[in-house]
């Protein structure tokens, strides 16, 4: 079992920056690919980004691509996801996602309770 816990969350005007962060334990981090996810209200989750094991690929959602950045810290057991430049319909309860292979669906093996963002004037 690999247990995760999202933070960083909060609220942000439009185009400004928050940093998410995502700790996981229960099982060895590297093995892992990690997975960011979001669901807006009334909305399907989708997927935001993802990163290999190492950190070294990493593949975004076209909606999210030149703003937001994913990356790791294998030695502190914590994935990121930097967002810039946000926007309202950025607005939406974010999801970290692990597996053992690096995909961009839903098909991941273990997932976070959540994080709300808000991106509001």
């Amino acid at each position: 079992q690999v247990q995760l816990v999202e933070s960083g969350g909060g609220l942000v005007q439009p185009g400004g920056s928050l940093r998410l962060s995502c700790v996981a334990s229960g099982r060895t981090f590297g093995n892992y690919a990690m997975g960011w996810f979001r669901q807006a209200p009334g909305k399907e989750r989708e997927f935001v980004a993802t990163i290999s094991k190492s950190g070294y690929s990493t593949y975004y959602a076209d909606s999210v691509k030149g703003r937001f950045t994913i990356s790791r810290d294998n030695a502190k057991n914590t994935v990121y996801l930097q967002m810039n430049s946000l926007k309202p319909e950025d607005t939406a309860v974010y999801y970290c996602a692990a597996n053992s292979v690096m995909i961009a669906t839903m098909r991941y093996d273990y997932w976070g309770q959540g994080t709300q963002v808000t991106v509001s004037s």
